[in-house]
Order: structure tokens, then sequence, then C-alpha cells
């Protein structure tokens, strides 16, 4: 028998629904844990060995550190044994801080920054030509070879660009002896008690010396630069004669044909996340809140009396519209006027405060300036600018903010860095625009670098290079090649944060450590799969133990050991099905292993939609890497957008399509990118995005919640007989209110036990064990069951028990639909897989009323799903298209792909290789196009020599979902309207046809309802 200690022990695991299971995982392996959704992968993977090796951590420290963490809980768990040190690797979001990017969360950009401070050569913004840096020596002797003969003024910088009075600053400089100073570009005599207007912005240089530039005053004239370089701070400004403009010299960088200099930089020049760094204007953000005039004048039609102006709202007391009214007398125009017909400088006076317009009041309406004059009118622009930029009520900044719009600043065009830090190249390249480029390219370009630079910066930048192409290696490894470095990490999907993640950690080469990865292959084109695979196999072979919980195939075949946990989901599950090598689990006969073997797949339909024969057209969209792409949608089909990572699906449909249809749908403010013109949004009346985000992120949130129906679960409480007499309503029965919920817990169920730098620990309620209500209100039942009680049905149970309640039946029963029977209606959103928590959402569209006309979005709806999961949701989507209605799919997983009607695939590459439409038609058409990666893997799973036919849309498909009141209302009237014309034929010959009014259908309706 082998040592126990090459193996990872588990013994007894009870969590969730785990049924106290014994499995026994080989250490330093690639080990993956699969099995149908819900079935306990995540529970055996996260919540057992990573809850316990986390414990274990936590144990390590003394006891004054822990009394301010508290103690973690034990997994439900005997025993495990074998564990070394746990790091999770989890779908999580990364950070959403805007300042995060791909460069510092992977410490690339780091490295980047000390590459520019150290090699980084300078040049002047101004003429672009190279910064020079002058010693003292090198300043003398300049001055001697350029102004020999001449009277010079040496002047040292005291103020550059500044307001204030500097009494102080004057009676020190005379105290220390010097007689003369230079203000705003008037020498003047320095005398007691001397100042400047404090309102005004001042540059002041003090005189240090006066002097020929000859032979016999050269010692004077090197003494006199060091002291004035002293006394300016390294910079020092020198006038020929009797005036004129002053000319710079400085010890940093300086520009000699303007003067401009730079101060030394060092790595924090070029971070957007330090003062020194960071654009002035948009703080290191790259963007900007402006002041959106649309929003601010809604209608040009409408008069400034009737509220054409939205911030000034309608005629009104106010002393801001009364100052409005008295621009228009002076200009003689009526309140009354349409804003299109009021002269273009009296709207510029109301909007900006003078004639001129937009850009003459970039600095706005300070303080200063309203307590020099009081009746002073800033302009309506400047005074949104101040109540969302300055004021102290949220409320008040939330309200000026309907009226401003997010743009890329126009000061650094988004580069987040000072003018000067873009001004440092490396090879001919700013840090911004290396960070900008995919890094495939970044990498071809590191890897050449040497070549452009001299012998000494090789020597400096040595180690730096090192660091920066083995991190970006790892990148590349794991199939990321079309991210930028600049690119914000909220914006990441949950494989791309992982994957980053994973490449960090196989760049940190520890060893002896059990990594646990769940679904790293989300959002990875099967082209890439085998980076994604080297990786993990890289991370295994310098020694650690990795466990990952997967659903893809081939890296399911690529472990070494292979866990199936099942057979079924929620109760139904929880036990170990099969383990061992991959091969050896093809021979059995479990559900995994006859989708891997083949005897069991997803079956490709045998005909095609051809749709309703109407189109949705987006065309001419540019937006990030995409190239003025014309995309067209058949509507009433089963649409799926493919192409590998980073060709540009999240950005055609996600951020260009999606908030079009927004728009249009809902009047939604969501701004799309950039693109020509849509055609067929007559075609459609809703859209509806479904995501990849959880339905909820606390306890309190449930399917039940999220779906809506808990509301009249609790309306049918408090209609019993019972709650009527003890005066109870549907807010009793509620758990975010107070009144029937336990006071102790407040509704909860569960008390948070806050870890401060780690996550939150959740222990059920002592006093209410869980139940979340105090006893008064459990003690109200329906059938025998609490409200509680209702909670903690499955929603197989549930189904079952409101089959007597059609409103209730129905809402529940989709959620049976869509194959989560197992969940129970109160089951904490917080342990919801990302498969789940995406198909509660589903199924709470589906439970609305749909009109035909819905345009549904699903991106990667496959995440988190078995192949008999995926067969269940290819179904559900399958009844919504019979309906009439359009989905659409962003999705690698092939199994969809070779479902669909009508294939758009993006490609070639990612970033700047993508962003083109190779191919569209249904899958078999689509096999043709040789460039598509798509296409070549997609061959493999279409059967040989069968080509579906094109169909068209089935007038009455069954649906599979009960059919709504509207539908049956529709089908009895048109069973009445047939018997009635029926009746009325046979009738036509026995008497003469009688006209009557119709009775309207409004009057019908009101009849019914009597």
């Amino acid at each position: 028998m082998q040592d126990a200690q090459e193996f990872i022990d588990v013994f007894g695991a009870r969590v969730h629904n785990l049924r106290n299971i014994d499995i026994h995982i080989p250490k330093n392996k690639m080990v993956v844990i699969t099995g149908i959704s819900g079935s306990g992968k995540s529970s055996l993977a996260f919540d057992t060995i990573y809850a316990e090796g986390q414990r274990r951590y936590m144990e390590t420290f003394g006891a004054y550190a822990r009394q301010f963490i508290g103690e973690m809980e034990r997994p439900d768990v005997d025993k495990i044994t074998g564990l070394s040190p746990v790091i999770s690797i989890e779908q999580k979001t990364t950070n959403k801080n805007p300042r995060s990017t791909v460069g510092t969360i992977t410490e690339v950009y780091d490295f980047l920054r000390l590459l520019y401070a150290r090699i980084g050569e300078a040049y002047s913004y101004n003429t672009g030509k190279k910064m020079v840096k002058f010693s003292e020596e090198e300043i003398v002797a300049n001055i001697y070879q350029k102004f020999k003969g001449k009277k010079i003024t040496l002047l040292a910088p005291l103020v550059r660009g500044r307001k204030g009075h500097y009494r102080e600053l004057f009676e020190d400089v005379r105290k220390k002896g010097y007689l003369k100073v230079r203000v705003d570009g008037d020498i003047l005599d320095l005398a007691p008690k001397m100042q400047v207007d404090r309102y005004k912005i001042h540059d002041i240089e003090v005189v240090v010396d006066r002097l020929p530039v000859t032979d016999d005053m050269k010692v004077r004239l090197s003494q006199s630069v060091q002291k004035t370089l002293q006394t300016g701070k390294d910079l020092l400004f020198l006038l020929v004669g009797d005036g004129g403009k002053a000319l710079q010299y400085s010890k940093q960088l300086m520009c000699e044909d303007t003067g401009i200099s730079y101060e030394e930089p060092s790595p924090n020049s070029f971070s957007f996340n330090s003062p020194y760094g960071a654009c002035p204007v948009c703080k290191g953000l790259g963007t900007i809140y402006q002041v959106d005039l649309d929003a601010i004048i809604p209608d040009r039609e409408v008069s400034i009396k009737d509220g054409g102006i939205a911030p000034l709202g309608g005629e009104r007391a106010s002393y801001v519209y009364k100052q409005v009214e008295g621009i228009l007398r002076k200009y003689r125009v009526k309140p009354e006027t349409p804003i299109k017909d009021v002269p273009v400088k009296a709207l510029n006076v109301i909007l900006y405060g003078n004639e001129a317009g937009e850009g003459t009041t970039e600095v706005g309406f300070d303080e200063e300036t309203a307590a020099e004059n009081p009746d002073a009118y800033e302009g309506v622009v400047n005074m949104v600018k101040r109540w969302f930029s300055g004021a102290m009520s949220e409320g008040v900044r939330e309200w000026a903010e309907k009226f401003m719009e997010l743009k890329t600043c126009d000061t650094c065009e988004g580069a987040r860095l000072k003018k000067e830090s873009l001004w440092f190249r490396v090879a001919n390249e700013n840090i911004s625009e290396l960070s900008s480029w995919n890094l495939d390219t970044l990498w071809t370009w590191f890897s050449t670098v040497e070549k452009h630079l001299s012998a000494k910066q090789n020597t400096i930048a040595k180690d730096i290079l090192k660091e920066i192409r083995e991190r970006l290696q790892f990148l590349l490894d794991v199939g990321l090649t079309y991210l930028t470095l600049d690119r914000p990490t909220r914006t990441l999907s949950g494989g791309e944060s992982q994957r980053i993640r994973l490449a960090t950690q196989i760049g940190s080469q520890l060893q002896g450590i059990t990594y646990i990865l769940d679904e790293p292959s989300i959002g990875l084109h099967q082209r890439d799969n085998h980076r994604l695979i080297d990786a993990l196999r890289n991370l295994r072979d310098i020694g650690n133990s990795v466990l990952v919980v997967e659903h893809d195939k081939d890296i399911m075949m690529a472990a070494d050991y292979l866990v199936d946990v099942g057979p079924k989901a929620g109760l139904h599950g929880g036990r170990i099905v099969a383990q061992g090598d991959p091969k050896d689990l093809l021979k059995l006969d479990t559900l995994t292993s006859s989708y891997l073997n083949g005897h069991r797949r997803i079956e490709v339909p045998t005909t095609r939609r051809e749709g309703s024969g109407k189109f949705l057209e987006l065309i001419g969209a540019s937006g990030n890497n995409l190239q003025k792409v014309s995309a067209r949608f058949p509507l009433g089909t089963f649409i799926c957008v493919t192409g590998v990572s980073g060709s540009g699906k999240s950005t055609l449909i996600n951020e260009t399509l999606y908030p079009i249809l927004s728009q249009y749908c809902y009047g939604s403010k969501a701004a799309p990118l950039e693109y020509k013109s849509v055609k067929g949004l007559e075609h459609i009346d809703k859209v509806i995005e479904i995501d990849q985000s959880p339905i909820g992120r606390t306890p309190r949130s449930n399917p039940a919640t999220y779906c809506g129906f808990f509301t009249e679960i609790r309306q049918l409480f408090a209609a019993i007989p019972e709650a009527k007499i003890r005066g109870y309503n549907a807010g009793r029965f509620s758990f975010n209110v107070k009144g029937g919920r336990c006071d102790v817990c407040e509704g909860g169920g569960m008390r948070v036990i806050e870890m401060n730098f780690l996550p939150d620990v959740y222990v059920p309620c002592e006093k209410c064990n869980g139940r979340r209500y105090n006893r008064e209100t459990l003690e109200i039942r329906y059938k025998g069951k609490s409200i509680s009680d209702v909670l903690d049905m499955s929603v197989d149970e549930a189904v079952e028990f409101f089959a007597s309640v059609p409103y209730l039946y129905r809402k529940i029963k989709v959620l049976q639909d869509v194959g989560l029977g197992y969940i129970t209606l109160g089951q904490s959103a917080v342990t919801l897989s990302g498969g789940e928590a995406q198909r509660v959402k589903l199924a709470t569209e589906l439970s609305k009323r749909d009109t035909g006309k819905t345009f549904y979005i699903l991106d990667e709806p496959t995440t988190g799903l078995h192949f008999e999961d995926i067969r269940h949701l290819i179904e559900v989507l399958d009844k919504l298209v019979e309906r009439g209605n359009t989905i659409l799919v962003i999705e690698h997983n092939l199994d969809v792909v070779k479902v669909a009607d009508h294939i758009i695939d993006l490609g070639p590459e990612g970033g700047v290789g993508g962003g083109r439409i190779l191919c569209t038609g249904t899958p078999e058409e689509i096999l043709s196009c040789t460039e598509s990666h798509t296409a070549r893997f997609l061959k493999a799973e279409l059967p040989a020599g069968v080509v579906p036919m094109k169909r068209p849309p089935s007038k009455a498909a069954p649906t599979g979902l009960p059919p709504t009141k509207a539908e049956r209302e529709a089908a009895l009237a048109a069973a009445k309207a047939e018997a009635k014309a029926a009746k009325a034929a046979a009738a036509q010959d026995a008497a003469p046809r009688k006209t009557a009014a119709k009775t309207p259908p409004a009057a019908k309706s009101a009849r019914k309802k009597k």
C-alpha cells in the first residue's frame, strides 16, 4: 500500500448535499472533479477541502491575532489528512476599482514603470526634440558661449503660477539680503511690508545677481549660478540686457529651444495611481464626467418657461430662474419663445455665463468669484458642474449626474498620465503606447527591444526586461494573447480573471501547494485549450497538487485523475460515482462517461429554422477592435455568435447591439459603442440580457425573492383566516421587514461574523435556528406548512404543493423546467453555483409574458453546466424560439454551436488580429470557411454527410410550458368566434341580415368585470 501522505484523504464529508463521502485524491497530480450541476463538486473542492485548508492557516496565527478575526468554523467532515497549504482560484470577479488594470494586477506595469524611470529618454512636448540635462559647469560654459560681452540678470524662481499676497515670502527674501525681485515680468525693489494681489496668479523670482559676461567675472558667475540653482531648486532664469523673455536653465531635463524642464523621472512618474504621474484633469482615470448638453436641453422646441432647460425646470419663484428671466429681458426674448429661436449669445449667457459660450468657462464659477460679486450669474452648465463635484448631499449629486456623461479625458486622451510622462520613450515608444498593445504584440516587441537600446541602457535594463518577459510568457501560456495591459479589470470575464491569477501563481514558482480552480476554461475557445492544459501541467510539474472543477471534455481527458460526483443534483447527488484514470472511466456507464465515450450526445437537429423572415441589421460597428462590422440577425431563430477569445464578440453584442436595443425598447441611457446605423428595430418590442453575474451576494437573496413569486406566497399566507384574525398582512411574512421576522438575525437566518481581511463567515442564528421568523409568524400554516417550511421546500416539492394555485404553480414550474428541481425556494444566493444562478435568471424571464417579439441575449450560458445540463438548457431555449422569439447566444461550447440555426463567426484572431466577421450561416454552411477556427473544431461535431434542411418556423409549435392566461383567453375567443361564424352562416339564408353597432372591446371588458 502506498504511503498515506501521497494522498489527500477526506473522510465523512457532509457539507451541503455531500452524503458522508470518503475520497482519496492523489497529491502532485492534476485532478479534475466533474459532475452534473448541483451534484456537490464545489461543496467537495471549495467548501470542504479549501475551507479546511483556510481554517488550518488561521490556526497558525497567534492567540493575539486570532482574537481580532475570530474562530473559523470547521467544515462538516470527520477528518482530512495529507492536506498541504491551499490556494483557491475561483470564478469571482476581480477588483471593480476603475484604477485596477491587467498591467497592475500582473505586476507587468510595475516593471514597465521601473524600466522607463531607469532608461527612458525625455523629449520636449513642444518641439519633440530630445531633452538635455546640464551640470553647473555646463550651464556656466553655455552662458559664456552664448552671451559673452553682454550684461545678464540671474533669477531664482520662488513662485510659479499661484495665487496669494506673499507678504511673508518678500520679508524673508529681504532679510536674506536680496534687493530686487521680479514679479510677473517686472523687476521691483524689495520694500518692507511688500505684497501683491492675493486673488491673482503670480510668477515671482528673486534677483540673485546682475553682471556682465566677461573673463574677469568667470569666478563670480560660477558662484552666482551655483547660488541661483540652490535657491531656485535646480532651476535658473536668465535675462539678457534690461528685459525681454527669460531663458531657462536646469540641472534637470531641459529643452534648449523652449526652456521647459522635466523633473528627474521615478517609477511614480509613470503611475496613474500617483499624483506624481496621474493626469491632473482626470486624476489618472482616463475618463471624466462632462456636462451633456442633450440632457440639459432635451427638446429645443420647448420654451424655457415650460421647462426646456431641464436643470431649471419650469417657471418658478427661484433666484436662479429670476436671473434667467433678467437675461432674457436684456436680449428682448420672451420666456415663451422656443429654445431653438433664442439668440445664440443669449443662450450662451444662460448656459455658460458669457456670450462666448463653451470653452471659456473651464475654470468655472468658484467661491472667490461668488464672494466678490454675490449677484454674478454662473450659468446652468457651471451650476451643474459645481453641484456634481461639490455637493454635500448624495441626492443632489445623483440629480446633477443625470445631466453628465462619462467621456474620454481630452487632456490625456485616455492615457491616464500627465503629458510630461508621455514624452519619455524607450525605443521610440511611450509607456501608454506599450500598454495599449495586445500581449502577443508586446511580447514580440520585448523579444527584440535590445537591438534598439544603447550598451549602457542594455546593462541597466537587463534584469528588468527578464522579469517582464517571464510574466508576459505566463499570460500567453494561459491563452490571454488578446488582452492589453491597460484593460480595466472590471471588464474581464470570470474565466479571464481566473487565468490571470493562474498565470500569476505560475510566475510565483511556489511548491508543495494545493491549488483549487473553478472552471478555468470559461470564455476560452477550443483552439486555446491546449495552452490552459499546459499551464495546469506546469503548475503540477513544479511540485503542486492541482484540483480543477471542470466540465470541459479536453481538460477532463488530460487529467491524471478524474472524480465524477453525482449521480444527479441536490438530494439525489453528493456521492462519488466514479474515480480513477480518465481512460478507465470511459468504460463505465455513468452519466459523464456516456457523454465522454460517445454513447450519449446532444443530437444535431434534422432541420434548421428559417425564422420569421424579418431581420435586425447592425451596420458599421467599429467599437474597440471591430473593423466597421455589419451583422445581420435573422429574427425568430437561435443565433450563436462565436470566435476565439478577444475576437470582438462581447464588443459587438454586449457593448453595441444590446445598448441600442435597450435604448429603443426602454429609453435606457446606456451608450453603445461606435456604429453607423441599425435597421429592423420595429420588429422587436422587448430585449432581455441574461449575464453571468450572481443573483445576490447575501444570504437574504434566494430564488423565491429573485423570481418574484415570494410576494404571492406571502399574500397567500396573509389570506389564511387565522392570519386575518390576528391582523397579519403580507408584510408580516417578509423576512426583510420588522414584525414577523426573527429579531436576532433580522430575518437572515444566519449571523455574519466579520473576518476583517478575510471573507465573512455565516453561522445559523441561535434563536430561530435558521428559520428566519419568530414563533408567532410560524404558527400560521397553509396546508400544514409554515412560511419557513415553504422556503425549505425543493422546487420539485413546491410544484406539487402549489398545483392548485395556478399563478404560483406556473412560475415555480418554470424553475423545474430549466433543471433546477433540486434547489430549495429559500436557498441562499451565496451557495448557488454560476450555472444555477444563470438558470434562475433564465427561469425568471421565462415566467414573464413574452410577446413573440422578444430578443434574448445570453453570454456563455453553459458556464458551470454539465453535458446533461446543456441538453436541458437547449430544450428550454428552443421553446422560447418556437414561440417566435429570438435567442442570441455568445458561446464557445460546440454542443450549443452545433444546434444553432444561424452562426456569426468573428476572428480570425483576438485583439487587432480579429474584429472581422469571417462567415455567417448554418453550422453546415460555415464549415467551408478556411479562416475560421470554430469551423475547424465544429466539423468533428457534425455528422458526416448529413446536411439538415432549412424549414419555415412552425405556426403551432408546442412550448412545453403551461399556457398563459392571455393564451387561454385567446384560444377561447377564437373557438367562440369560429362557432359564432358557423352559426351565422347557417342562419344566413333563413333570415334577413341585421346590422348592429359593434360593441367596443373596452365596453365588453367593463361589462365582464361588472
